[in-house]
């Protein structure tokens, strides 16, 4: 059985570091705190961690999916 958060079945979003070579996964109500508080405290401040890029690309393209963007991809302007 998958460990639960405190916050019950929140969704845990995968977030690499490439310089520290890390993976870890965040509740989704964390992410932003958690990717900053990362890059505050071991990278000055620079935009290193990040949500698993290939996540964030499947999530893009179902969210434009759903928003309908890619409807109007055959037809020319």
């Amino acid at each position: 059985m998958p460990p639960s958060d405190s916050a019950g079945d929140e969704p845990r979003v995968p977030v690499v570091c490439p310089d520290c070579e890390t993976t870890s996964r965040v509740p989704l109500s964390d992410l932003a705190d958690s990717i900053d508080r990362h890059n505050e405290q071991l990278h000055d401040g620079d935009e290193v961690a990040e949500v698993d890029p290939d996540v964030a690309d499947s999530l893009a393209d179902l969210i434009a999916t759903d928003l309908g963007l890619f409807e109007d991809e055959d037809h020319p302007n």
